[in-house]
């Protein structure tokens, strides 16, 4: 461990979709968001796990919600970290046009003694996680924490999120559609491909096709098109219980694209709830130093 990565605590939320071994490789600490069942109330990523949350959505009546973590959540975290010696802290959130989850940390800074750096990352799930890992990196290489946001800055700027859903219906009830929302009423035969917009930090509608081969392919083709073809590449294979096409487009991306860091990643919980079963994604971008 750096003395940077001691001295400058590292958080993020759970929408992120962080492997933990890589939390725990680099260091990161994670807020959840709260899924509310019902009368439950859940922490994403501890007291309900992907594959459980998943064998309940297509059984249970009752449509989960959503909640960001609240203030005084992410003051502990914060004074956590202060007492285990950080004297700044860089959170970096999902999109605050996604969620209030950045609101509850800007409340929150005020409330504690150390300085606290943040970013909106304009992005959700494996598109935040690739900037929180693009800090983390640049932590490690001895940035402080104004680098440690440019590095995720300059992922940002180049990050890629694609996505095909086999109905939009979660995202209708889950209410974060953004710019995909005219789909709704139209395209009740078609798999639509989506996208984050990462300027706009919201979702946006994509290419239509009428079967899930079709639309895994266009979705496919658009990525690497929109990705660039320089180096480094970093790509996650982001899925909800989708294993098999999963694998399958991980060892389709390794052999056509030979990325330089290639993960396959569970969509939690939170982002779950609005893309239900059936979601398939990429999400990556060109690293630093690129040739």
């Amino acid at each position: 461990m750096t003395d940077n990565t001691q001295r400058i605590a590292l958080i993020t939320d759970s929408t992120s979709d962080l492997p933990a071994e890589l939390t725990d490789k680099y260091n990161i600490h994670v807020v959840p968001l709260h899924v509310i069942w019902g009368s439950d109330d859940l922490l994403d990523g501890q007291d309900i796990t992907p594959q459980g949350f998943y064998e309940r959505i297509v059984k249970d009546p009752i449509h989960p919600k959503t909640a960001q973590p609240t203030p005084l959540e992410f003051k502990k975290a914060l004074e956590q970290a202060a007492e285990e010696g950080a004297e700044e802290a860089v959170v970096i959130t999902i999109s605050k046009d996604m969620s209030g989850t950045l609101t509850s940390v800007l409340n929150a800074k005020e409330e504690v003694s150390l300085k606290v750096h943040t970013k909106d990352s304009r992005s959700t799930t494996m598109g935040l996680g690739w900037q929180v890992l693009a800090a983390a990196r640049a932590r490690e290489a001895g940035a402080d924490a104004e680098g440690m946001i440019a590095a995720a800055e300059k992922a940002r700027q180049r990050m890629q999120l694609r996505f095909s859903v086999d109905t939009l219906d979660y995202l209708h009830k889950g209410g974060r559609i953004g710019g995909a929302q005219h789909l709704i009423g139209t395209a009740l035969n078609l798999k639509p491909e989506l996208y984050v917009d990462h300027e706009k930090g919201e979702v946006q509608s994509g290419s239509r096709t009428r079967t899930r081969s079709r639309a895994i392919d266009r979705m496919y083709a658009n990525f690497f098109e929109e990705v660039g073809k320089k180096r480094p590449l970093h790509v996650a294979v982001i899925h909800t219980m989708s294993d098999e096409e999963a694998n399958a487009l991980a060892e389709r991306t390794r052999k056509e694209h030979k990325p330089d860091e290639l993960l396959i990643v569970p969509i939690g919980p939170v982002v779950g709830v609005h893309v239900g079963p059936g979601a398939l994604g990429l999400a990556g971008y060109i690293g630093e130093n690129h040739t």
